[in-house]
């Protein structure tokens, strides 16, 4: 993706709201763990950061952009329970969490490297531990031949409900919606979504 398109996207992100099946998946590991430990993958311009620290969280956060870094450590720089890393899915060290957070990121994961990247993120939950995150259906506009990957990203990948569900076999499904409209991308462009939205927790 450009770097014009990253900044937009930041600027249009750097201050949303958390959504709420963050805050409820926060609220169930706080109930359960004396402290809370979170993983942000793919952290962009830090909002969930933000939100996890006014939680009391230490929160370990990884981009592969730069100038997701650069924002956050702005912000988070003199905040020693803020650990951030330029990264990739699969070159992370995933420290033991019980919380890992992945909000529109696991769509860029490498599709041959997923199986790799899910192993690391399974074993890096403490029993007890919840995931939340989405995953990309294919009927969405970045599964389809019209999408521009040249422009935007070369490798995105799509799951079916049957074959995200195959992958959850140490996981109780805690929350699960299959979400399917027309919208807006944050830079106002049209966009048909279809996203799986899930909370599982480790069992």
């Amino acid at each position: 993706m450009a770097s014009e398109q990253i900044d937009e996207y930041y600027n249009a992100t750097e201050h949303r709201e958390p959504r709420d099946v963050l805050v409820r998946a926060a609220t169930r590991v706080l109930d359960r763990f004396e402290q809370g430990v979170a993983i942000d993958c793919g952290c962009g311009a830090g909002s969930d950061i933000r939100y996890l620290r006014s939680r009391g969280f230490e929160v370990f956060g990884f981009d592969l952009e730069a100038e997701s870094i650069r924002r956050c450590e702005t912000e988070f720089g003199n905040d020693t329970n803020v650990h951030l890393f330029q990264s990739s899915f699969t070159d992370f060290d995933y420290p033991a969490a019980n919380l890992l957070v992945a909000d529109a990121s696991l769509f860029f994961c490498p599709t041959a490297e997923f199986p790799e990247v899910w192993g690391k993120i399974s074993r890096s939950l403490v029993p007890g531990g919840i995931f939340v995150g989405g995953f990309l259906g294919p009927r969405d506009t970045m599964a389809s031949e019209q999408y521009d990957s040249a422009a935007f990203w070369p490798d995105v990948m799509t799951v079916t409900e049957h074959s995200l569900k195959s992958i959850l076999t140490e996981f109780e499904i805690v929350h699960w919606v299959e979400h399917e409209l027309d919208g807006k991308t944050a830079q106002g462009e049209d966009h048909h979504w279809h996203i799986f939205a899930i909370t599982i927790q480790k069992r």
